[in-house]
């Protein structure tokens, strides 16, 4: 799809949601990782049907630098309705900045959303249902963001840190405490980000100061940062599927 640029007379144009797929082309550590072979298709493909199949996008777009991203992204059903720029596209990017380009695009051309949705293309455990929760959620509370989350599969308060080649622990007070007494402490699961626009133009940040958990289980996230994190994340989507016991 060719975005095509409306006169200044145009009018503005309203759309509900929008959802923004990131994917850079320049992986290092795992090749190509965006459109790589994730259990019998491209990893990315799983962000794109599922913000396809949910019920609550008016726009689902994928924001690349690579022209081969783009072509498995348009055969796949999204918009790729511009490429993103040369200063978007490095290691120092932030995706806060990668979002901001691509609104700031549709802005200029006439269009308007009231909320996003940045999804990244390495989380083949989105799916449909759990976007369409997300959305629900902040249409329903005044909030800024609504994300999903998973606990910490070991108590952070128990952390051992090495000091001077000791092992020793980082909060001591926590030594005896027993582990069902300490407080869950949960971290993003580095899936997606439901947003309003308004809120994150004003302040720059997805993640606003009122924000919504989804609580995921350990098995439905998985950072993959090297072939190993792919390799289990491979294993847990089989398990899910029930394609092994």
């Amino acid at each position: 799809m060719v975005f095509q640029n409306k006169t200044k007379e145009s009018t503005i144009m309203i759309m509900k949601n929008i959802a923004i797929i990131t994917a850079r082309g320049g992986s290092k550590r795992i090749p190509k990782k965006n459109i790589k072979n994730f259990c019998g298709k491209p990893i990315i493909l799983y962000s794109i049907e599922a913000a396809l199949e949910s019920s609550v996008f008016d726009e689902v777009m994928v924001s690349t630098d690579d022209k081969e991203i783009a072509e498995i992204s348009l055969r796949a059903g999204a918009n790729v309705p511009f490429f993103r720029s040369e200063e978007n596209s490095n290691d120092h990017a932030t995706t806060s900045d990668v979002i901001k380009e691509v609104l700031d695009i549709y802005i200029k051309d006439n269009i308007k959303f009231d909320y996003g949705c940045c999804i990244y293309p390495t989380a083949p455990f989105i799916t449909a249902e759990k976007l369409d929760k997300a959305m629900t959620m902040i249409e329903e509370h005044d909030v800024d963001t609504v994300f999903p989350i998973v606990a910490y599969s070991f108590p952070p308060q128990r952390a051992i840190i090495i000091q001077n080649g000791v092992a020793k622990f980082q909060f001591p007070e926590n030594l005896n405490v027993r582990s069902q007494d300490l407080r869950p402490v949960y971290h993003d699961s580095g899936q997606f980000y439901v947003f309003n626009i308004n809120s994150f133009l004003k302040t720059g940040t997805i993640i606003g100061k009122k924000a919504l958990p989804m609580i995921m289980s350990d098995l439905e996230v998985q950072d993959i940062d090297n072939l190993e994190d792919w390799e289990i994340a491979e294993m847990k989507y089989r398990v899910i599927k029930g394609w092994i016991n």
